[in-house]
This record gives structure tokens, C-alpha cells and sequence, in this order.
């Protein structure tokens, strides 16, 4: 009886516990319910920091498309070329007297560079020159002899051949003086050829041999400098053969302005014009060769540097632009998110004529002006309301209010037809 007691108290006790932890598992669970329906019927999503609601107009950025010249360029790689190249040699062998130039000048053609000694070459010279005034004096008096000669042929006092020999030791004597002037001409070249002039105009380099030295024309180790000209210059890129007949259509019309941009950027160094396209393409590599000229005015070119190339084939008129963010592209074909006046957006269609990195020329599908998405096509479906958002992206305006300036959220580059630079 008394055993009974203490085990119905235990009873009771388990069985209250177990309540108490069913209806605590009932409240957890219908707390849970009621926060997934709730969440469910409001969600939320992070745009920018800010909770939008799923239910309002989409955040978008806009630009309006518009009418300009678009160029179009081809892109290579350049090797800068010096436009001429002369390594000075001596003509003539002996010693060298003086150096007359430092090297790095600037030199213009005519300058002397160095001296050779030219007593050997003056003592030819003048040889040269006596022996035609012996050979002069033989001359007259071999003349004044035939007239002799002839006159008393013509009298029967002597016989006719004496007057035939006559004639032709005065040829003889003719030919002689000039031998002896071709002589002269010989050492008065190898006597100018001791003076070492600049050939061009040009940069001198590190000077090969040093004043003093004995130097020979026919030793390639005698070089006394090279001159580069600089001024202007070439370079030299290659293009696809696909494009040959379109630089060959743009080129026959006229010449065709160069580019030369620095690799690290689109900064440009310089405008030149095309030269020479090569006449024939390469069959190892299917390019061909071309050279452009460019004034190098502040020497920003230098011989050996790598810069690239943009070469200007055609300038599209007055085509309609958009950036090319906007250009969207599905199973049937390009299209963009037009905005329309009730900030509604409708899917159009379009023609991509060109594209590069930031710009696209329209062919078919958009009329200057229209309004066309860049950014916010998460989503984007057809009719769905949009909020405009500024350049910056910190705001976006309401359905129905547009910021000052609609349509340059994101500035339409090469868009003044004044100075288009698509490439930007």
C-alpha cells in the first residue's frame, strides 16, 4: 500500500513532462509556418544595399541610342623600322686622322664625320696630272707635224702613207690625254674619298674605331659608325590575307592614315599614312606585309620598339550606335530591352552591323534616340516595369520619373559624330 503511493506520484510526473514537451514542439513548429508563409508572400531581395521588393520595377540603367561616324580600323602589332640605315666605311686605305663627330649627334648629309690621311692620295693626283700635260705637249707637237705633213703630201713631195702615219700617232697621242684625264678624275675621287661624309640625314650610333687607327676599305671590321634616319620613320605590321582586298580597295582610293598606340594603353604616339602593302602574302603564317611612314616629329618612335597598330579602312556614316552592354543575344538572334515612354520595356530585334568593346553600329531594329537597357536584364521580360537608374548606381527613380539627362547613364562613347573614337 505504501509502496503503491510513490510510484502513481511518478506517474504523474512523467506524464506531465511529456505534455509540456508536445506543446512546446506544437508552438515551435506552428511559429516556423507562420514566418515561411509571411516571408513567402513579401520577399525581399539586395539590390545595392537596400531591400526592393519582388513585386516593384526592376533597377535598370539606360542609353540612348544616336547617330555618328563610326571609323573602322584594323588591329596589328608594328616592329618600328628606321625609314634608312648606313653603316659608314672608309673608301680608301690609311691612317685615321681625326673623328669629327660624337656619338648620339644628329648629323645632316654632307657632314664631315672623320679624316683619312691624304698625302699618298695627293702625290697620285699630281702624278696623274703631270703625265697629261707630257702627253698634252706630245699631242700639239704631233699636230703641228701632220699639218707638215699633209701639205707637202699634197704637193707630191713626200709619199702619202708618211702622212697617214702622222694621223694616227696624233689618235694616238688623243687617246693618251685621255687616259691621263680619266687618271686625274681616279685620284682626285680616291683623294675626296679621305674625307668621310654623312650620307643622310640621321642619328649617329657608338663609334666603331678610334682616330688614329689605320683602316682599310675592304676590312668590314673598319666601319667607323652607323647613321639611322629618324626622321621620319617606318613600321612595319601584318594583317590577315582576309583583309587584303579590303586595304586594297580602301588604298587605291587614296592614302590611308596609320595609327601608332602605345602597348601598355590606347594612348596614340603618332598618325602616319600607309606606304606599301607587300606583293605577296605569306604561306606560312597566311599574312601579308605592310609599311607605314610616320613623321616622328618628338622622336616618340624608336627603332626596334613594339607598339600597336590601328589602321583605317572606312569611316561609317551616320549609323546608329549603342554601347555594347545593351546588346543582349538568344536562340532567334541579337536583341535589346527597349525602355518606352511608360517605363515599360519591350524586346527588339536588331541587326548587329559592327561590334567592339564598347560600341555597336545598328543596321536594322532602332531609330537615334530610343532608349535601350544596359544594365538590370536579370529580371527582364517582356512589358515589365522598370525603375531608371542614375550613372552612378546609388538611386533609382520610381516608375514614371526619369533623372535630368535621361538616356546618358552611361555616355554613348564615339556618339559625336565630330570625333568618333569607338576604340575608347
Amino acid at each position: 500500500m505504501h509502496g503503491e503511493f510513490p510510484k502513481q506520484i511518478l506517474s504523474k510526473a512523467r506524464g506531465g513532462t511529456r505534455r509540456t514537451f508536445a506543446i512546446a514542439f506544437i508552438l515551435i513548429a506552428l511559429a516556423a509556418a507562420l514566418y515561411y508563409v509571411f516571408s513567402a508572400s513579401a520577399p525581399q531581395q539586395r539590390r545595392g544595399g537596400r531591400f526592393i521588393p519582388s513585386e516593384g520595377p526592376v533597377p535598370v540603367l539606360v542609353a540612348a541610342s544616336a547617330r555618328a561616324d563610326v571609323p573602322v580600323f584594323l588591329d596589328a602589332v608594328g616592329t618600328i623600322r628606321a625609314l634608312n640605315i648606313v653603316t659608314v666605311r672608309p673608301q680608301v686605305d690609311g691612317k685615321l686622322l681625326s673623328v669629327n663627330f660624337k656619338e648620339g649627334d644628329d648629323v645632316k648629309k654632307g657632314d664631315v664625320l672623320a679624316k683619312i690621311d691624304p698625302i699618298i692620295y695627293q702625290a697620285q693626283l699630281n702624278q696623274a696630272i703631270a703625265k697629261k700635260a707630257q702627253d698634252e705637249a706630245q699631242l700639239a707637237n704631233s699636230k703641228i707635224d701632220l699639218e707638215r705633213y699633209e701639205r707637202l703630201a699634197a704637193t707630191a713631195a713626200i709619199n702619202k702613207q708618211q702622212a697617214d702615219t702622222q694621223r694616227a700617232l696624233v689618235a694616238q697621242n688623243t687617246a693618251l690625254v685621255q687616259a691621263d684625264q680619266a687618271a686625274i678624275d681616279n685620284a682626285q675621287a680616291m683623294l675626296g674619298y679621305t674625307t668621310i661624309t654623312a650620307p643622310l640625314d640621321g642619328r649617329t650610333g657608338i663609334r666603331m674605331v678610334d682616330e688614329g687607327n689605320y683602316v682599310r676599305a675592304a676590312d668590314t671590321n673598319s666601319s667607323i659608325v652607323v647613321i639611322t634616319q629618324l626622321q621620319p620613320i617606318s613600321v612595319l605590321f601584318n594583317l590577315p590575307q582576309q583583309d587584303l582586298s579590303q586595304v586594297n580597295s580602301a588604298f587605291e582610293k587614296g592614302p590611308l592614315n596609320v595609327e601608332a598606340q602605345r602597348s601598355d594603353n590606347d594612348a596614340v604616339i603618332d598618325r602616319g599614312v600607309l606606304r606599301v602593302v607587300d606583293n605577296q602574302v605569306d604561306q606560312t603564317t597566311g599574312t601579308v606585309k605592310l609599311k607605314a611612314e610616320f613623321p616622328n616629329a618628338n622622336l616618340q618612335l624608336w627603332p626596334g620598339q613594339f607598339v600597336n597598330i590601328r589602321l583605317l579602312v572606312n569611316t561609317l556614316k551616320q549609323v546608329v550606335v549603342i554601347p555594347t552592354g545593351a546588346v543582349q543575344r538568344g536562340p532567334n538572334g541579337t536583341f535589346v530591352y527597349v525602355v518606352k515612354d511608360d517605363d515599360t520595356v519591350s524586346v527588339r530585334a536588331i541587326t548587329v552591323q559592327k561590334q567592339d568593346e564598347t560600341q555597336t553600329v545598328v543596321g536594322k531594329g532602332l531609330e537615334p534616340g530610343e532608349r535601350v537597357v544596359t544594365t538590370g536584364f536579370v529580371r527582364l521580360t517582356e512589358g515589365s516595369k522598370v525603375a531608371i537608374g542614375s550613372a552612378d548606381g546609388q538611386t533609382a527613380q520610381p516608375a514614371g520619373q526619369r533623372p535630368q539627362g535621361q538616356g546618358n547613364g552611361r555616355r554613348q562613347r564615339g556618339g559625336n559624330s565630330a570625333k568618333p573614337n569607338p576604340q575608347q
